[in-house]
């Protein structure tokens, strides 16, 4: 998060939600045929930051149902005997979490390019390249109309054009502080590292973790992890030299 008097005012404080970066190395192993035949989403879908964002809106029960039976594909019997409810009460609380999931979390997943393809690399790296010279003009025009860039756990949410060219060009006001990106992947989307150079020395100091959630040949989304802590398990380092 960026703070200080002339942060600009986000577009709504939206909820606090404890969302972690996973690591795409850490899901190799996962085949997606490992769920249940009932299983209603893949593993790469299942960790999606749209939709762990939209699991984190459903109450206990329903976040159960949905991930023992749209997730891990168990029965509405095994279900039952799971939470020691009956197995009407599992149809029920099934419905309405699809209900929930498909309002709030947007299906671009489905629209992305295919991971690692010509298509993702271009738009990410174009990403990166206005991103790293701190040009904000050309980071907008690679988003969707309805961009959405959020902080979690951090509430402020900005959405659109003009709400994100805003926190950026705050961001990227300070040209004695350049930044600099590590490619990476997270919950089977684009990532990188941000590195931000220190001023006293030839370093750059991590800033966080960027996920882009990509529509088609446009970014929907841009999260930011300000955890730095998280950066080992995606094999980046805490400096680099610069």
């Amino acid at each position: 998060m960026v703070t200080g008097v002339d942060t600009p005012e986000p577009t709504r404080y939206g909820e606090v939600l404890w969302l972690e970066p996973y690591p795409d190395a850490l899901l190799e192993g996962i085949a997606d045929g490992a769920a249940g035949p009932e299983a209603r989403y893949e593993t790469r879908e299942a960790v999606t930051l749209a939709f762990l964002t939209a699991l984190h809106r459903l109450p206990p029960r329903q976040r159960a149902v949905l991930v023992l039976r749209d997730v891990l594909g168990f029965s509405a019997t095994d279900v039952a005997v799971m939470l020691d409810i009956t197995p009407t009460s599992v149809k029920s609380a099934l419905v309405r979490a699809r209900v929930t999931i498909e309002e709030c979390g947007p299906r671009a997943h489905d629209r992305a390019p295919h991971p690692r393809s010509a298509q993702e690399r271009e738009l990410v790296a174009r990403f990166a390249d206005a991103f790293e010279r701190g040009d904000v003009e050309p980071i907008v025009a690679l988003l969707t109309k309805d961009a959405w860039l959020t902080m979690p756990p951090e509430p402020e949410e900005y959405r659109g054009h003009e709400a994100i060219k805003r926190f950026y060009a705050h961001v990227f006001a300070r040209r004695d502080n350049p930044h600099r990106l590590i490619p990476t992947r997270a919950n089977s989307q684009p990532a990188f590292g941000q590195y931000v150079k220190d001023p006293h020395t030839d370093v750059g100091r991590a800033r966080g973790l960027l996920v882009l959630t990509l529509d088609s040949d446009r970014i929907s989304h841009i999260t930011r992890f300000a955890a730095t802590s998280a950066l080992p398990h995606f094999g980046l380092p805490r400096t680099i030299p610069w």
